[in-house]
């Protein structure tokens, strides 16, 4: 009995020196906002750490997973003993359902960086007022003329939003059931018919491995009614589409594939209208190979290519940054996003700046 006790505290020891030999202490690695309303604005969360090490350290970079998240962190070296923060802002705005975001933090202190996560879910409810559905599509009145769907992964399933919609006119408006649009989104309406001045649903699902793409995408759906006003309604339906990775156990993770980027922002000086290239260097820190999937810019005048899509653990090469201003002039301010198989950080986005003169 006695050994069994002294075995417990031995065991016990172990873990809290292993807890406080980590030389930045994080109070939480992981925070959960809990239901966020979508129109009540960024929320912000800080991650606070205390500096176990022997020397003063200073957080270098601090690489949100999606620019939905905005990070912020203690500018000057933290010193032994005393404590700095990393600080993530989420805004909800038209990214309803569940949401897991990632902040990649880099240090002077060590090569491998620290991963903090943000989660909860965005909730689109609320008693709505007439006054709220302000767009007119014929006698249909929406909150908004499109339907954003947010966030949707590649995976061969529907992912659903609703939006409400308000009968304005004087006359009962019935769905017909038919609608025009892509085979990877189907559309639905609720109640069928719907009377002078009442509320329904409109439900958009969305397939997004039928999609079969990358990033921020634009659609297309026509509603048909009998509404004398617009029978067939158009409306645009956008996603960012990426993709979904299972939760891996530490031991796999230490495994996965790493994408690390050789930096986060580009100044690109002063362009002539002929444009300009310049080149970030891409290295696996992982133990698997790493797939550059796609790579997007934020606009028509900028495009990205890998020089090598597929890197094998340790192996770096670079993407090419092509900006061309077209007829845009003075101060730009652009971004590429990679998508890879990095299961920590699958969306990572690199920006720059640039004088178009």
């Amino acid at each position: 009995m006695i050994r069994l006790f002294i075995l417990i505290l031995v065991i016990a020891g172990t873990q809290a020196w292993a807890q406080q030999s980590k030389p930045l202490q994080f109070k939480e690695e992981t925070f959960d906002f809990g239901a966020v309303a979508e129109e009540g604005g960024p929320v912000t969360h800080e991650f606070v750490f205390t500096n176990g090490s022997t020397r003063p350290v200073k957080v270098l970079t601090v690489q949100a997973s999606c620019g939905c998240t905005t990070p912020g962190w203690s500018k000057e070296p933290v010193a032994p003993g005393k404590t700095g923060y990393i600080q993530a802002s989420f805004n909800p705005k038209g990214r309803p359902g569940f949401f897991t975001k990632s902040l990649t933090v880099t240090t002077d202190l060590e090569a491998t960086p620290i991963v903090l996560q943000i989660k909860g879910q965005v909730n689109t409810g609320g008693s709505a007022t007439p006054s709220d559905f302000h767009i007119a599509n014929g006698n249909w009145k929406l909150k908004a003329g499109s339907f954003n769907l947010g966030k949707v992964y590649r995976k061969d399933e529907f992912t659903t939003r609703d939006f409400q919609v308000l009968n304005g006119g004087n006359k009962a408006i019935t769905f017909s059931g038919k609608f025009v649009g892509p085979a990877y989104i189907k559309v639905d309406v609720t109640p069928k018919v719907l009377a002078p001045g009442a509320k329904g649903n409109i439900k958009i699902s969305y397939n997004g491995k039928l999609k079969n793409a990358y990033g921020f995408q634009s659609d297309n759906v026509e509603i048909q009614t009998d509404d004398e006003s617009n029978p067939v309604k158009s409306f645009s339906v956008y996603a960012t589409l990426e993709d979904y990775f299972e939760p891996l156990k530490p031991e796999e993770l230490s495994k996965a594939p790493q994408l690390r980027l050789g930096m986060t922002s580009l100044d690109f000086g002063t362009v002539s209208s002929a444009g300009a290239t310049r080149e970030i260097t891409v290295t696996n820190n992982g133990k698997k190979e790493l797939n550059i999937r796609s790579l997007q810019g934020n606009c028509t005048c900028v495009t990205a290519s890998a020089t090598k899509p597929t890197l094998k653990p340790g192996e770096s090469s670079t993407i090419k940054v092509n900006f061309k201003p077209q007829d845009r002039k003075g101060t730009q301010q652009k971004a590429v996003t990679i998508y890879s198989n990095d299961p920590r950080n699958p969306v990572q986005r690199v920006t720059f700046s640039a004088y178009v003169d």
